[in-house]
């Protein structure tokens, strides 16, 4: 016997469904990671992209615990001098629910060339609706 490295080239994708309603954000997110690497299949391989697609639906209906909507702070730069802004999770809720998900994901994700091609195969929507209709999504259930 010998041990079968995965190639880019023979991966196949599944289109995979989850509904966010009621999940807690870091669980969901541990959780979709995973499926975005591919470490739920037996052919996983660390240094090639071999996970799925995931579409996330209801992002604004995510739960965080504790006080983490008045005291978790996203910061960003714009470059110029002085330039440091920052965000609580409450009003990006608010205002962009999707990004809450996709900064928590992109956390568990691999640094460099692999995780910024991994991030891609998310999909993620503050409602109900997606255009994702055409890849017959299957329905994924989160442990909550």
């Amino acid at each position: 016997m010998s041990t079968v490295s995965a190639k880019k080239e023979t991966v196949e994708r599944k289109w995979l469904l989850v509904d966010a309603t009621d999940l807690v954000l870091g669980r969901l997110s541990a959780q979709v990671a995973a499926i975005l690497r591919g470490k739920h299949k037996p052919i996983y391989t660390p240094h090639v992209d071999t996970g799925d697609f995931v579409v996330i639906v209801n992002a604004d209906k995510v739960r965080l615990t504790g006080n983490k909507l008045q005291e978790k702070v996203y910061y960003h730069h714009s470059n110029y001098p002085g330039g440091l802004k920052s965000i609580t999770a409450g009003k990006l809720m608010q205002e962009k629910p999707e990004d809450v998900i996709k900064f928590a994901v992109k956390g568990m994700l691999p640094k460099g060339p692999l995780g910024r091609d991994m991030i891609l195969k998310l999909k993620v929507y503050a409602g109900s609706a997606h255009p994702h209709e055409a890849q017959r999504p299957e329905v994924l259930t989160i442990k909550a």
